[in-house]
């Protein structure tokens, strides 16, 4: 069962909240796993799930799923489940009945509702708790009864909005590794919205970046991570955020300053001469301490910090503000001047139009 979006747009009071977009997702999730709605806030997300679900209805184009043209029918006629970032629960039913609601609004029979509500309870690992109030639960517990209600209906349509945004780090983990088995025997479509890119990596399946009102590229995840098409899409898909220089191409070599250069290698030699911009993503950007590999740059360090095993410093280089990424605890002062290597071998290069320029061999 594929869902697709032939040229939906909106506007909203005159403002274009979403522009002429086509894509079609990766259909039932045992074939083509999660689709992956990837942007920052106010990218468009959440206002692509609603135009999926029928809780709105795009100013134009159309909305197909399995086949069937959708785009006017109300979403209480459809098989969709939604479960938003702002979980919610009715405060005044107990576990078990939140769960049970929309099988209560399909009337299914009392026998079916307590084996499915108890089948996907024992899933979410809620089985000891389905007597209490959402008032009793922790803040996991809530998301996750939540889900269950979702989940529940056996849906054909599930849109998770930032499901997890609001968990601690240790409960997103867990809950990330939880989702994909939860959905494993199920021939539904998945589509799962994240500002993360890490958590996008880790989900697999297919990723559609969103920028400002537009899909920019739509693929298998790790291609769209690997072969960004544009410059739109590199950045949605870096954290930290990709490091980005104007670059000119001169003859052999690639030019950051006039100090600053390397060789133009491999198909880069094919390049014609003139102005770039370059990306490199902040893990490609080392402390010189690392001994790594690659063009040696100075800077002068405006934050350093330290994150569980990782160590983020910002420096200032030339006017512009890099970021570098490394394993591992590195002590900066704010202020010193410190020497870092780009790993140029990894850059990508985009041309005047933000579209990317092909390097590969």
């Amino acid at each position: 069962m594929s869902l697709a979006l032939k040229e939906v747009a909106l506007r909203v009071n005159g403002d274009q909240h979403i522009y002429a977009t086509s894509v079609e997702l990766a259909g039932g999730f045992k074939t083509g796993g999660f689709n992956i709605l990837l942007g920052p806030t106010l990218a468009g997300k959440t206002t692509l799930m609603r135009l999926m679900a029928g809780l709105l209805k795009p100013t134009s184009g159309e909305v197909w799923f399995a086949g069937c043209d959708v785009t006017g029918v109300p979403v209480r006629e459809r098989r969709v489940a939604m479960v938003y970032q702002q979980f919610i629960n009715y405060p005044h039913l107990s576990v078990f009945e939140n769960i049970a609601s929309p099988l209560r609004v399909e009337r299914v029979p009392a026998a079916q509702v307590a084996a499915r509500v108890g089948r996907i309870a024992e899933l979410l690992r809620l089985t000891s708790m389905l007597d209490r109030r959402p008032a009793e639960l922790s803040g996991g517990q809530q998301q996750r009864a939540a889900l269950a209600r979702a989940l529940v209906k056996d849906a054909d349509l599930v849109l998770l909005d930032e499901p997890l945004a609001n968990l601690d780090y240790k409960l997103r983990e867990g809950l990330r590794e939880e989702l994909p088995r939860l959905f494993a025997d199920r021939d539904c479509t998945v589509v799962y919205a994240t500002t993360e890119p890490a958590e996008a990596l880790l989900l697999g399946g297919h990723t559609a970046t969103v920028d400002a009102g537009r899909i920019t590229q739509f693929g298998e995840t790790g291609a769209v991570y690997r072969q960004p098409r544009d410059l739109a899409t590199a950045r949605a898909f870096s954290d930290p955020p990709i490091n980005t220089a104007p670059v000119v191409k001169r003859g052999g070599r690639i030019e950051l300053t006039d100090s600053v250069s390397w060789p133009a290698a491999g198909a880069l030699t094919r390049l014609a001469d003139g102005p770039y911009t370059a990306g490199l993503r902040p893990h490609h950007v080392q402390p010189a301490t690392n001994g790594a590999g690659g063009v040696r740059v100075e800077g002068r360090v405006s934050i350093a910090e330290i994150s569980g095993s990782e160590s983020v410093v910002h420096f200032d280089m030339h006017g512009s503000t890099w970021v570098s990424q490394s394993h591992g605890v590195q002590r900066f002062r704010v202020g010193e001047t410190a020497v870092f290597v780009l790993d140029v071998a990894h850059g990508l290069y985009f041309g005047a139009d933000g579209r990317r320029v092909h390097t590969e061999s």
